[in-house]
C-alpha cells in the first residue's frame, strides 16, 4: 500500500513528464499510421472514390490477420518491409515453410510438389498457375489444408506473453531480496494489489480468492497490454480478433464450471425456495445463461477494441479526403483526443472483463446456509 500512496504523491513535475510521454506516444502513432505512408500528392491529383475506396480497404486490412508482419509499404517504389512468419499446414503430412514463399500472396508456394498460394489471408491448394476457383455463390472451391500457422495475432500474443513471463518474474525474483520493490516492481505491485483488493476480494470473497488470483492477473495485464500495443504504429489488432476473446471467454467459462459447487449448480438446475412449475420453466432459461455469461464476454472485448480501431482509422482517413485545412485540424484534433480516450479504454476493457470474470468465480464458489 505505501507503494500506491507514493503514486498518488507524484510531483508535479513527474505526472507532467508523464502527460509529455503519452501525447508524444500518441502523436507518433498518428505520424506513422500506414495512412500516413500514402503519397499525398498522387491522391489529391486522383479520384476522390478511388481515395475512400483505399481507405476502406486499409481499415479491414488492418482488423484482419495476416500471414506475415507488414511494417509499411514505399508508395513510390511499391516496396514491402515486412518479416515473414511460419506457416504450418496439414495436408496428408505436415508442410512447414516461411510466408516470403507467397510474396505477399502475389506468388504461389510450392512445397513438396504441392502448391498452395494465399488469397484473402487463407491458405488454399491449387495448381502451378496459382488458379482460385469459384461456385455460382462465389465461394472458393479450392482445397483448404488445416492451417496451424503462426500468424501476425498469434506472434504478437507470443511476444506479450514473454514480456509479461519476464516482467513478473523480476517482481518475483526482487521480493526474494527485498519486501520493498524495486525498478519494475513499482509499477506491477499496485496492479497486484489493485487486482487484488479491487476485483479478486469484492466479488469472490477472502475465502476463495487466492485460488483465482494468478488466473485474474494474467487475464488483466495481458488484455490491457495487448490493447495498448493495438494502439501503436505496428497496427496489431489482437483483441479485435474473435478467435482470441473466444479463447479467453471458453477459459472462463470451463474454470467456473470447474469450480461450481453443490449451490451453485442448485441454483441452474433447481431453484430453491421456487414453485416446482416455475423451476421447470426457469431451468433451461438458468442454463442458457451459462452459455451466454461467456458469449457475452466474448463480444464485448471483441465489439469494443474493434470499434475502436474503425473509428481511429476512419477519421484519419478522412485526412486525406478533405483537402480543407480546417477541416484536417479539426479531424486532427479530433483523432488525438480520442486516441487519447482509447488508452482509458485499453485498461477499461482489461478491467471489465477480469472484473466480470471475477464475478462469475464468486456465483460458482458461493457457499449458502439453507437454514438461515
Amino acid at each position: 500500500m505505501c507503494t500506491l500512496a507514493a503514486n498518488f504523491k507524484t510531483p508535479y513535475s513527474s505526472r507532467s513528464m508523464r502527460l509529455k510521454i503519452v501525447f508524444s506516444f500518441v502523436l507518433f502513432a498518428l505520424i506513422f499510421n500506414p495512412f500516413t505512408a500514402k503519397s499525398e500528392h498522387g491522391q489529391e491529383a486522383g479520384d476522390s472514390t478511388d481515395i475512400r475506396a483505399e481507405i476502406k480497404a486499409d481499415i479491414l486490412h488492418h482488423l484482419q490477420d495476416a500471414h506475415d508482419f507488414h511494417l509499411f509499404t514505399d508508395e513510390t517504389t511499391g516496396t514491402h518491409y515486412s518479416f515473414p512468419l511460419p506457416i504450418i499446414l496439414w495436408d496428408g503430412g505436415l508442410k512447414v515453410f516461411m510466408s516470403s514463399k507467397f510474396h505477399h500472396g502475389e506468388e504461389v508456394a510450392e512445397v513438396d510438389g504441392s502448391f498452395y498460394a494465399l488469397h484473402h489471408n487463407h491458405i488454399y491448394k491449387t495448381d502451378a498457375e496459382g488458379t482460385i476457383n469459384y461456385d455460382d455463390n462465389d465461394h472458393v472451391t479450392n482445397a483448404h489444408p488445416l492451417d496451424f500457422s503462426i500468424t501476425k495475432s498469434v506472434f504478437s500474443v507470443m511476444i506479450v506473453s514473454i514480456i509479461i513471463f519476464l516482467l513478473f518474474k523480476a517482481l518475483g525474483d526482487g521480493y526474494k531480496k527485498s519486501a520493498v520493490p524495486r525498478g519494475v516492481g513499482k509499477f506491477l505491485e499496485p496492479l497486484v494489489l489493485f487486482v487484488r483488493d479491487e476485483i479478486a476480494i469484492p466479488n469472490i470473497g477472502e475465502k476463495h480468492y487466492q485460488r483465482y488470483m494468478s488466473y485474474l492477473l494474467t487475464v488483466f495485464v495481458f488484455i490491457w497490454f495487448i490493447n495498448l500495443t493495438g494502439l501503436t504504429p505496428l497496427g496489431i489488432n489482437v483483441t479485435g480478433n474473435i478467435a482470441v476473446t473466444f479463447a479467453l471467454a471458453l477459459m472462463t467459462f470451463i474454470i467456473t464450471q470447474v469450480s461450481g459447487k453443490g449451490y451453485y449448480w442448485k441454483h441452474i438446475f433447481w431453484m430453491p425456495g421456487v414453485p416446482v412449475p416455475m423451476k421447470i420453466i426457469l431451468a433451461p432459461i438458468e442454463l442458457l445463461g451459462v452459455i451466454i455469461k461467456p458469449f457475452a464476454l466474448m463480444i464485448r472485448l471483441y465489439a469494443n477494441i474493434s470499434a475502436g480501431h474503425i473509428v481511429l482509422m476512419s477519421l484519419i482517413g478522412l485526412l486525406f479526403i478533405f483537402n480543407n485545412w480546417f477541416a484536417r485540424g479539426a479531424f486532427l484534433g479530433l483523432t488525438l483526443f480520442l486516441s487519447i480516450i482509447e488508452l482509458l479504454v485499453a485498461f477499461l476493457q482489461a478491467y471489465i472483463f477480469t472484473m466480470l470474470t471475477a464475478l462469475y468465480f464468486g456465483f460458482a464458489v458461493e457457499e449458502h446456509d439453507e437454514h438461515h
